[in-house]
């Protein structure tokens, strides 16, 4: 949340969270059935199960899955759901609310500029429904011809959203002016070129692909030319505009995004019609860039939906074998260390794309592609070696140095000196002149890699303490952690007595300690009543790192079916948690005790000796009590 704590202002942010229905918007994703009063379940969107495992509550503005453990507010699912920013989120959450944010020291963009992005965006969506109506025209004829000979039927035309932009120079200006788009609109949607006599549509006669941000939002269009009196590229994009920046797209993100998160593995296509074959195919984690090589601003979006922290994950690249596509493998190859994702290649045989695989040899061809990927630096590196004559001497030692470097910045540093001795195969010189030759390439340390956006904000690259989480096996942290279910559910329950004792009260381990510390500067500020209001009162003063735990003692069952049994119950678990701290209270008397001398120190002798029979008929009056 470092992204907007000096933005957004704090208020409005809960002010927000507090009116947007988590439901609701989960439901956008989820099918939820009820799981009892006031609490709904249904299948997790972050991992693949067959049992529902994922809890909503509403009241509390939380959810939780006790299958993988993710959990949070409408906030965090909607950020993990379409791996937007935290400021991102909270605009768009607002808008469907209809709340206006305040920003602090006037940051964050102006309510003029917020609706010159609306304008686009409404455009944009207009144009999309205006080409998709076109497809099913009989101008259209020539693009219907096309998708055919490609393998793509209307149910595939609707899942992409393809479309066609009709012959003439202003059809689209037309309806868009119809609609009520002023001339300075038009010209910033990048849909439209201008001439001596005025604007006109840049899109005509051509296949029509929106092109969507990664919330789904259509952003700019993608079209191929269909008529041989069409002079301009095969291939024509929407070019830079507020909305869109190529470097910054890639196609079919918005329906890969959640089969990437999920699986670990992202595929990179050529083309449009590669990514729909992809996905028709069964490979559902395909997209492309949009007429641009595969750079820093697209990993960056990669390394967001992989949660490229080092935890394992997959990029592969497919590539046609021909000069261009071994030029696009070099360039992945650079990039490359951005990257703690293991990186592979594919080359289809005779150098087809995913789609012409598809149309010849059926949807198994494309997902068996996958299965013959290879290593990106061991293809880099043979492309590398096809610049050089091998059949010299002097060739094969010039194409030694031009691969060391490459086989020093394989990060297994375990598979360099396997990988320098199948170079001094390939090449036939001797493996230790190839390894020193990688070590002293490997001597001159590379630039420092940098593991975020240098302009990123400083409390997201701010280190972060770790906070152990609690033994499950444990008797005792059962107990807190149920002593807590209680305190964030059900704080009316609690008697004016038990909240003095539970402002001393310690625990065994300290996320427990950080949570309570959060349920009593709640009961400070707020009344003691279940509910949102409660649980983001506790969040907002707890640390950062009980966030999880809390949206999971939400969502927790509470072992009482009647009001008298939860009184009860209640009565009963903080008894307990208040007992072991009588217990520890004891040990400590115990101990200065025992570094008293009753001879010298006869007074504070007696005076511990009362204090520890004191808490002990406190304890049992507790244990009595239950």
């Amino acid at each position: 949340m470092g992204d907007v704590a000096g933005l957004i202002r704090r208020e409005d942010i809960d002010e927000v969270r507090s009116r947007t229905d988590i439901r609701e918007i989960v439901e956008g994703y989820v099918t939820l059935k009820s799981a009892g009063i006031g609490s709904y379940k249904g299948l997790c969107p972050f991992h693949d199960e067959r049992t529902p495992s994922f809890h909503v509550r509403p009241q509390m503005g939380t959810y939780h899955c006790f299958g993988c453990g993710e959990s949070g507010d409408v906030i965090a699912f909607v950020m993990a759901m379409d791996h937007t920013g935290f400021s991102e989120t909270v605009e768009r959450l607002a808008a469907r609310v209809g709340y206006e944010l305040h920003y602090e020291q006037g940051s964050g963009p102006s309510r003029e500029e917020k609706g010159r992005r609306q304008r686009l965006i409404d455009a944009h969506k207009i144009a999309q429904e205006f080409f998709e109506r076109a497809l099913y025209t009989k101008d259209a004829a020539e693009a219907q011809k096309f998708l055919g000979g490609r393998g793509f039927d209307g149910a595939a035309a609707q899942r992409f959203g393809v479309g066609f932009a009709p012959q003439g120079w202003s059809h689209l200006l037309k309806h868009l002016r119809d609609r009520g788009f002023s001339e300075e609109e038009l010209k910033a949607t990048g849909m439209f070129s201008e001439g001596r006599r005025g604007l006109y549509d840049r899109f005509r006669g051509r296949l029509m692909w929106p092109i969507r941000n990664i919330a789904g939002e259509t952003i700019g269009f993608g079209a191929r030319k269909l008529f041989e009196d069409d002079q301009g590229p095969k291939y024509l994009n929407t070019p830079e505009t507020q909305l869109y920046r190529k470097s910054q797209v890639l196609y079919g993100i918005d329906l890969a995004k959640r089969k990437i998160a999920q699986g670990k593995q992202l595929v990179v296509v050529e083309g449009y019609t590669d990514v729909m074959a992809a996905h028709l195919a069964g490979i559902e984690t395909a997209v492309a860039t949009c007429g641009t090589a595969f750079g820093a601003e697209h990993i960056k979006i990669v390394r967001r939906l992989l949660g490229d922290d080092g935890s394992g994950g997959e990029v592969i690249f497919t590539f046609d074998g021909d000069a261009a596509g071994q030029k696009a493998a070099l360039h992945a190859f650079q990039e490359d260390q951005r990257f703690t994702a293991q990186t592979y290649v594919c080359v289809a045989p005779d150098g087809m794309d995913p789609c012409d695989l598809r149309l010849r040899r059926g949807d198994k061809a494309v997902r068996d592609l996958l299965q013959a990927k290879r290593p990106l630096f061991e293809f880099a590196i043979q492309v590398t070696l096809k610049d050089y004559d091998l059949d010299s001497l002097e060739g094969r030692v010039r194409g030694m140095r031009a691969v060391a470097p490459m086989i020093a910045s394989i990060r297994d540093h375990a598979l360099r000196p396997a990988y320098a001795r199948r170079v001094a195969g390939w090449l036939g010189l001797d493996p230790l002149e190839v390894e020193r030759a990688v070590a002293t390439a490997g001597a001159t340390p590379p630039p420092q890699r940098q593991e975020r956006p240098a302009q990123a904000p400083a409390d997201d690259d701010a280190p972060r303490p770790e906070i152990e989480a609690p033994d499950p096996r444990d008797p005792a942290a059962r107990m807190e952690r149920e002593a807590l279910e209680v305190l964030v559910q059900t704080p009316h329950l609690i008697e004016d007595s038990q909240w003095t004792v539970l402002a001393s009260t310690r625990t065994r381990y300290r996320m427990h300690h950080e949570l309570l510390a959060g349920v009593l500067a709640a009961h400070a500020r707020v009344p003691a009543r279940p509910g949102a209001e409660w649980v983001n009162t506790i969040r907002a003063h707890a640390h950062e790192a009980t966030h999880g735990l809390l949206a999971q003692l939400t969502v927790a069952p509470l072992p009482a079916s009647t009001p008298e049994q939860l009184t009860r119950y209640a009565a009963a678990i903080l008894n307990r948690l208040l007992g072991q701290e009588l217990v520890a209270q004891k040990a400590d008397k115990m101990a200065e005790l025992n570094r008293l001398d009753p001879a010298t120190d006869r007074d504070a002798w007696q005076s511990v000796q009362q204090e520890l029979m004191r808490l002990e008929m406190r304890r049992r009056e507790l244990f009595e009590a239950r």
